[in-house]
C-alpha cells in the first residue's frame, strides 16, 4: 500500500481501497493498478494532486553558525531572528528553521554531494537507489511533463549536488545557458539533427540489451548483478531520450525578459540567477532546480574567497566577510519568495511561491569540514511553517536529514516510504 501523505490518520488507505479496481473470477481478486480513467469524474476531481516543484539554493563551504542558528532555547515561532537569517523576516510565517539534523557522518568536503541523498557516494552500491539526490528523484518522477526534467545552475562547470541513480553527477548549467535552451527556438537543421541523434541512440541501445541478455546467460549471480545494474542505466538513458523526442516541435515559450549578462561568480550573478529560477518556474521549463553559488576574491569589496573565509578560526575579519556573504544568500532566498509570491500559478491557481519548496542549506555544516548540525531552511511547498525545530542531539536518538529530503518528496507527489538513509518522513512538520 503506498501513502498519499504522512501517515498520521487512518484516510490515505480508506481513500487507495475505495480507488482500487479489481479483476475477479474463480474466487480469485486481482488489484488493478489506480487508474484515473476508471474513477468517477467527481471523485477524480476531488484527489487531483497539485503540481508542486523545487528549488535547492547551496553553497559548498557550509555557514558561520553563530549567526544563522536561533537559540535551542528557543523552540517554536517565538524566536528571535538569527543575523544571518534576518532578510527572510518578512517571511517568517512562510518558512521554517531546523536544528540538528545532518546525515550522521564526518567527512568535511565530503560531506557536500550527499547533500540531497544522505548516502556517500563510495556507499551508494548499498541502496537500492544508488545515492540519487532529491532533485533527479522528483526529475524523474516529471518525466516528460516539462522540457527540462531539471536544471542545475552554478557558478563551476562541476556540480556537487545532483546524482542520477546510476552515480553520475549532472553537470551546472550557466544562466547564458539555461536563458538559451529555454527560449531561443533551435533551427530546423539542428532539430534534424538532434531527431537523428535520437534515432542513432535508439538503435544503439537496441543492440546492446539484445547482446546483454544473451551474455547473462553466461554470468555467474555476481556479475548478473553488475550486468542489471548496468542495464539500469541503459533503460534510463532510453527512457530519457523518449521523453526528449516530443519537445523537438513544440515551440518555446516567449519572454521579454533580456538575456542575462555573463557572471563572473559575483553578487549581481547570484541576483540575475536567481531571477532565472523564477522565469524557469513561470514558464514550466522545468520542476526541479537546484543552485550553487560562490563568490570570487575582491567580491562584496572584501579582499579574500569564499573559502578562504569559511576557515575563519573565529578571527574577526573572516568572520564579518562570512556574515556578509551568507546573509547575502539568504537575502536572495528572500527576493526569489518574492519574485514567486508575485506570479499566479496558472496550473494550480494561487501564487507560485505556493507550490514551490525552496531548501537552502549545504551538505557541509561549516567550514572547519564539521558536517553535524547542517545548515537547513525550508520555504513553501504546502508545509505548515513558523517555526524553528529543535531535534534531540544524541547520536542514538539522531533524526537523518535525510528524513526530511523524504518529506519534500512526498509533499511532491510521491508514494515512497523511504529515501536515501531516511528512517521516515520528519516528525514534527506538517503539511498544510
Amino acid at each position: 500500500m503506498h501513502y498519499i501523505c504522512a501517515p498520521s490518520t487512518g484516510f490515505t488507505i480508506h481513500l487507495d481501497m475505495q480507488r482500487r479496481r479489481f479483476l475477479k473470477g474463480a474466487g480469485v481478486a486481482i488489484a488493478l493498478p489506480m487508474m484515473d480513467s476508471l474513477m468517477p469524474a467527481a471523485r477524480g476531481a476531488a484527489i487531483k494532486k497539485p503540481v508542486r516543484r523545487f528549488v535547492c539554493l547551496s553553497n559548498n563551504y557550509g555557514v558561520y553558525q553563530k549567526a544563522f542558528f536561533p537559540d535551542t532555547k528557543q523552540v517554536g515561532k517565538n524566536y528571535d531572528m538569527p543575523e544571518t537569517l534576518k532578510p527572510l523576516e518578512k517571511h517568517r510565517k512562510d518558512f521554517t528553521t531546523f536544528s540538528n539534523l545532518d546525515h550522521g557522518f564526518t567527512g568535511g568536503h565530503q560531506g557536500v554531494p550527499v547533500f540531497l541523498s544522505g548516502v556517500r557516494p563510495i556507499l551508494a552500491h548499498n541502496y537500492e537507489e544508488g545515492n540519487i539526490s532529491l532533485d533527479q528523484k522528483l526529475a524523474e518522477y516529471h518525466g516528460a511533463a516539462t522540457r527540462f526534467p531539471s536544471m542545475t545552475l552554478g557558478v563551476r562547470e562541476r556540480n556537487l549536488l545532483s546524482f542520477t541513480r546510476t552515480g553520475v553527477q549532472v553537470p551546472n548549467i550557466s544562466m547564458q545557458q539555461a536563458y538559451r535552451a529555454m527560449f531561443f527556438e533551435d533551427t530546423a537543421e539542428k532539430k534534424i539533427s538532434q531527431a537523428e541523434r535520437f534515432k542513432r541512440q535508439n538503435s544503439i541501445l537496441d543492440v546492446v540489451l539484445g547482446q546483454a541478455k544473451s551474455l547473462n546467460k553466461e554470468l555467474g549471480k555476481q556479475d548478473q548483478h553488475k550486468l542489471e545494474e548496468y542495464l539500469d542505466s541503459v533503460r534510463s538513458l532510453e527512457k530519457k531520450i523518449g521523453q526528449q523526442e516530443p519537445w523537438l516541435e513544440r515551440p518555446k515559450p516567449k519572454t521579454n525578459i533580456a538575456e542575462p549578462k555573463p557572471g563572473n561568480r559575483t553578487e549581481e550573478q547570484l541576483k540575475a540567477m536567481i531571477e532565472i529560477i523564477a522565469l524557469a518556474l513561470q514558464t514550466d521549463s522545468t520542476r526541479a532546480i537546484t543552485c550553487t553559488s560562490g563568490f570570487a576574491n575582491g567580491d562584496f569589496g572584501l579582499n579574500g574567497g569564499y573559502h578562504g573565509f569559511s576557515h575563519h578560526g573565529e578571527r574577526d575579519e573572516p568572520v564579518a566577510a562570512l556574515k556578509k556573504i551568507e546573509r547575502f544568500q539568504i537575502s536572495m532566498m528572500s527576493y526569489l519568495i518574492d519574485l514567486l509570491k508575485a506570479q499566479e500559478d496558472t496550473i494550480n491557481g494561487g501564487t507560485l511561491f505556493d507550490h514551490t519548496s525552496i531548501l537552502y542549506g549545504c551538505g557541509m555544516a561549516e567550514g572547519t569540514h564539521q558536517t553535524k548540525n547542517l545548515p537547513l531552511v525550508l520555504a513553501g511547498g504546502g508545509f505548515k511553517h513558523g517555526e524553528h525545530k529543535v531535534y534531540p542531539m544524541p547520536d542514538p536518538q539522531r533524526v537523518p536529514a535525510a528524513n526530511l529530503l523524504l518529506s519534500i518528496l512526498q509533499q511532491s507527489g510521491l508514494e515512497i516510504d523511504r529515501f536515501g538513509s531516511s528512517t521516515g518522513s520528519l516528525t514534527g512538520l506538517e503539511w498544510s
